[in-house]
Formats: C-alpha cells, structure tokens, sequence
C-alpha cells in the first residue's frame, strides 16, 4: 500500500535524520532542515526518530492515500487539508482510503514534514534514505517527487491506531519566527576576528540572502574583518558552522553542506536552535547570541530528555499497558 503523488509542488523530498558516518570520506550528509520537526513527528506516531519524512517547499504536494493510515505534520503551516477539512501540525490525523492531503497558503515557515505510521518504504544508501540531489542518490530515485510517484509504506501495528488525534505539548514546539535570534558558540577561528567585529556578530541583525539553499544561507550584513589577512587550511564544517568569506560577509552552512571548508569558521550554531534556521528563508533576518559550550551542551541535554519523556508518554499510549 502507497500513497501517490498527484502533484509535486516545487522541492517535495525524502529525507531523514542525514547520512552522518561518511563525511571522513566526503560524503555531505543531507537530511531534514528541521531536525526537530521530523523527530518530534515521528516519535508521536511511535516511529524511530530517524525513519524517513517527506519534506515540502511551498507550493507543496498533492498526495492520495491509498490506503487508511495515520499521519502526522510538522514544521512549517502551509494551511493543510484533508479532504477540504483543515488539519493541524503536531496532531495525529487519520486518512482514509483515497483521502487528499493539500496544502494551500504558506502560513509559517519554509519546510514542512509529513510522517506516516510505520514510515515510508524508501531507498536507502548508505544507512539513510536522505536523498542527495547531486549524486541522484537515496529516497525516491535520488530525485525530487514527480506527479504519479508511488511511495510504498511499511505495515502497520494494530496498536498504533490508539494513537489517533494525539498532540504534542506546546511547550515542545519549537518557537518559529521570521527573525530569530538563534545561539551559537564560538568556532575555532572566532579568535582571528577584530574585536569590532566579534561586536557585530552578536549586535547585528543580518538578512537572508536569494542566493540561499539546502546547502547553505549567504547573510547579509555589515563586512566583518579578520585582524590580519589570513590562509587556513580545509578543515571540518558541520551543520550550523558559520564561515566568513574574504567579503567580510558570512554563511550557514545548512543540512546539504559540504564536509570541509577553507574560509575561516567564527562560530557554530547550536543544534537546538538550528531549526529556527530552517524555518527561515530568503529576505528574511537573524541574529546570534554567543553563549558557552557547556550551555549549548546543557541545552541539548534538557532537549533530549524531553524527547525521551514524549517516547515514554507514546509508548504507554499505543501498548498494552493501556488495554
């Protein structure tokens, strides 16, 4: 059983949580922009964090379910219907067979994420079903979704439809804005910039430029300078690393990012807040604030063990214990 493609929209792929054990040999990982959105989805429908979601730019797709399922939205609200009945993110739905999934204003955000019970049966390359546009590679053939595309779906659990019309608690859904201030840690070559500079970089509002992707957001600002001209040598970039060009000008390096880089690295976005990013797009504006490691890590572990909180609450939903 499937659900069919009946329109594409503009950049509808399969993703998941990234290629993450091949960048030693220069494979970029890829994956959801939105990491949260696609683990909060999946681990409401008791799906593993990591199983793949399809993820829509506005215009987004039109899908039929061929079959009865449960599903799940997340990130961005592109005003979603069901069958002409509005459906809201961070809730499970039911579709029935034959049901149409549209999506019909661009409300919040850049991206949204569908999730389906039991997740989707998807290529897989290399350990993940992210799909890489470059190499034509993982999800469906590699390639953005076409008009007709037909993705199979595991089977379902009896269990799981106790799941239905269950939401997540505000209190974790992440905080979009169209001017985010999102926190970040110095990089390793932070140092290397004049103190002016260092000042910018957290009394700055910089402007997402058109020239913006998957693979990274070109910001617009005032120039900043390094104290002396300087050649680094490649080194390893991650999602959220923030490099200076020789312009004086910054980018983000986002999910489709390369695995090194020569330009000067002045800080790292935390991951907490790297979906913030996401949810941005070109025009829009950002700012950072500069707080410690040990924060960044204290703010990852108090995510992780809300996460872990939602699993439990799921669990006991959709198992036995419940009757």
């Amino acid at each position: 059983m499937s659900i069919l493609i009946r329109k594409p929209g503009i950049l509808s792929t399969v993703q998941d949580l990234g290629r993450i054990c091949y960048r030693s040999l220069g494979i970029n990982p890829n994956g959801v922009m939105d990491r949260s959105a696609a683990r909060l989805i999946n681990i409401l429908l008791n799906n593993g964090e990591n199983a793949a979601v399809i993820e829509m730019h506005f215009p987004a797709a039109e899908i039929l379910f061929e079959r009865e399922c449960l599903f799940a939205l997340g990130g961005a609200d592109f005003a979603s219907h069901l069958d002409g009945h509005r459906v809201g993110n961070w809730r499970i739905h039911r579709a029935g067979e034959g049901s149409i999934l549209t999506f019909q204003n661009k409300v919040q955000g850049e991206r949204t994420y569908l999730a389906i019970e039991a997740g989707f049966h998807v290529q897989d390359w290399l350990g993940s079903a992210s799909t890489n546009l470059s190499a034509t590679v993982g999800g469906c053939c590699g390639r953005k979704l076409a008009r007709n595309d037909r993705i199979e779906l595991f089977s379902v659990c009896e269990s799981r439809g106790r799941l239905f019309n269950q939401q997540l608690s505000t209190s974790l859904i992440p905080r979009y804005s169209r001017l985010p201030t999102v926190r970040v840690v110095k990089g390793g070559e932070y140092e290397m910039l004049k103190s002016k500079s260092r000042s910018l970089l957290e009394s700055s509002v910089f402007q997402i430029s058109n020239n913006s992707n998957r693979m990274g957001y070109r910001l617009i600002g005032e120039p900043m300078v390094l104290t002396a001209p300087t050649e680094i040598l490649s080194s390893a970039v991650n999602f959220g690393t923030i490099q200076l060009f020789p312009d004086g000008q910054l980018i983000v390096l986002m999910a489709d990012h390369q695995t090194t880089g020569g330009y000067p690295r002045i800080a790292n976005v935390i991951e907490y807040d790297l979906p913030l990013l996401a949810q941005i797009g070109a025009s829009d504006k950002v700012a950072f604030h500069l707080i410690d490691i040990a924060d960044a890590e204290r703010i990852a572990a108090a995510f992780q063990h809300d996460l872990e909180l939602l699993k439990t609450g799921v669990r006991l939903c959709s198992n036995h214990y419940l009757g």
